[in-house]
């Protein structure tokens, strides 16, 4: 089969490899799509992948070749959740898979999607509805970690405050416009967006977002635009989705006194905090809360209800009314390339040459 390997970092090449041989809690996926995640661009140019030769990519999607443990699956059309957890330890015991002490990962400890077939175990697997096309069962890795964060910062689930809480998301990448969107989707009102480009302004005001509920960091202040626009109060929610100091300290700048804040964003370097910012957590005794990956399968079945019921909305299904919310989430997608050419949606990426959103890989 071809697969894009990464043999040492920076050295990634197309190339003929061997079929994976599947285990017998295993299946066969022959892939449909992948997505480039902005994990990847560090992982195959900086830092390497935890085993290397290696086949990157973990927000895929496929159609089941071979299943020896369930072959009423073979066919079926599946999304991959990509952290495989040991199942033995204390936290996979109390069922947070995510933050398993042995897990294996498709796309950077194993073999993952960007190739023809991946092997995956059969736990790992969610079958998907006709309606969900192939590129969005790709999607729902970056979506199910927005659903996540939602829920680990008690938003997901909840109501009663959709109209009175204020809620600010930072970084328009892939996941902070997921967060933007699960948030439109569940009744929050006051959700004030902050970003830098044109395309993240588009996809803010295609989903039904206010074009004064979008901060465009490069001629406006995001702290005056939070404080102006909550009357000097503060977010009562913040998701800190881009991983940088220096956006770590808006975040507390930002939140009202008894603030949640939600950080989303890896890490792009230490992080280091001032004496004030410091105090000012102490003071006004802020919620600080960290997040990684997502919870399989709650998270994944509430992002395939969501996906199902919009599909169902546009299609005309249900009946429409002013305040009906049909999401599309193809439109992240701003590039698409076959695998042989994976090189240069990694070249828009790694260099930013153009604004992009979602990069898919067909396959």
């Amino acid at each position: 089969m071809k697969a894009q390997v990464l043999y040492e970092i920076g050295n990634i090449k197309y190339t003929d490899v061997k079929k994976p041989d599947i285990k017998e809690d295993e299946a066969l996926i022959k892939v449909s799509a992948c997505g480039i995640c902005g994990s990847d661009i560090p992982r195959i140019y900086k830092t390497g992948a935890h085993n290397m030769p290696l086949i990157p990519g973990h927000e895929m999607s496929g159609v089941v070749e071979k299943c020896p443990m369930k072959p009423e699956l073979v066919g079926r059309r599946v999304g991959i959740f990509p952290l495989i957890p040991c199942q033995k330890c204390a936290q996979c015991q109390n069922g947070h898979y995510e933050m398993c002490e042995n897990y294996n990962y498709l796309g950077s400890r194993c073999d993952g999607g960007f190739a023809e077939y991946v092997s995956v175990p059969v736990w790992n697997l969610i079958p998907v509805p006709d309606c969900i096309t192939d590129e969005e069962a790709a999607m729902l890795e970056p979506m199910c970690v927005a659903v996540h964060a939602m829920k680990m910062i008690g938003l997901k689930d909840s109501s009663g405050t959709r109209d009175i809480c204020t809620i600010a998301v930072c970084g328009l990448g892939t996941i902070g416009l997921f967060v933007a969107m699960f948030l439109k989707d569940a009744g929050y009102q006051n959700v004030y967006c902050i970003g830098n480009k044109d395309t993240q302004k588009a996809k803010l005001l295609e989903m039904g977002y206010q074009e004064g509920y979008f901060c465009d960091v490069r001629n406006t202040d995001p702290y005056e635009f939070i404080k102006d626009k909550t009357g000097g109060a503060g977010a009562d929610y913040y998701f800190e989705c881009i991983g940088r100091s220096d956006n770590y300290e808006l975040a507390v700048k930002c939140v009202s006194p008894l603030g949640k804040i939600m950080l989303v964003g890896n890490p792009a370097s230490d992080m280091n905090l001032s004496r004030d910012i410091y105090w000012k957590i102490l003071r006004n005794q802020l919620t600080l809360k960290g997040t990684w990956n997502s919870s399989y399968p709650d998270d994944w079945s509430y992002a395939i209800e969501r996906l199902t019921s919009w599909h169902s909305i546009k299609e005309g299904s249900e009946s429409k009314s002013k305040d009906s919310f049909a999401m599309d989430p193809s439109t992240f997608i701003t590039h698409r390339f076959p695998l042989e050419n994976i090189d240069k949606g990694l070249s828009i990426m790694r260099n930013k040459s153009e604004e992009y959103i979602k990069v898919m890989i067909t396959v």
